[in-house]
């Protein structure tokens, strides 16, 4: 059973994000504050939903929450400052972009640099603890997934329709044959053996 909140009473927002061990497209994260009381019998982490009830849910929560945002860091971002940090930059790009600011901030994993001087905590495995982490997770996600499907369409050879960047055989093989685009991370090891004619 996931957990409304863990400091009732203060305006709490959940924060996580998608794509960081792909080898090609942005990072994404979400930040969620939901209401007080909120509750749903199907929001659990994203990675434990069909495609089918996290866009339900996606709806759902986009409609319920207080404020909701996303932030975006690039493939270039992150080959410039490296994944952990375009992770967490793409968590503060989020928090800055919401409508209501937190008072407090729930951040999915281990690692984060304070944002400003809003208090936090950093819990493992949050997704699957806390009710607005599990929501900042379906938001990332499926707008990860919406960008990378749009992609796909300009450079089919990847499978980033059903891979979503993420390093599958057949998009190790189809960069061994095909080369890189613009939005694959370079600093990322991209084929078994690894190339470096990148």
């Amino acid at each position: 059973m996931l957990l409304n909140c863990k400091t009732p009473g203060t305006i709490e927002a959940g924060c996580d994000e998608a794509g960081r061990g792909c080898l090609a497209g942005p990072v994404y994260a979400a930040a969620v504050i939901l209401p007080a009381g909120y509750g749903s019998e199907l929001l659990n982490d994203s990675k434990q939903l069909t495609e089918r009830h996290r866009y339900m849910l996606r709806e759902e929560i986009e409609q319920a929450a207080t404020a909701w945002s996303i932030g975006i860091v690039t493939a270039e971002e992150i080959d410039e400052i490296n994944i952990l940090n375009a992770s967490i930059l793409a968590m503060h790009r989020a928090i800055k972009a919401l409508s209501v600011q937190p008072e407090y901030l729930l951040i999915d994993g281990n690692r984060f640099k304070p944002y400003g001087t809003t208090p936090y905590s950093c819990e493992v495995k949050g997704d699957a603890r806390y009710m607005s982490i599990a929501a900042a997770s379906i938001l990332a996600k499926t707008y990860r997934d919406d960008f990378m499907k749009k992609l796909a369409l300009q450079y089919p050879r990847y499978g980033w329709e059903i891979n979503k960047g993420y390093p599958t055989q057949k998009h190790r093989r189809a960069i061994e044959e095909y080369g890189i685009t613009p939005y694959h991370r370079k600093t990322f090891r991209l084929t078994e053996r690894q190339l470096t004619l990148f």
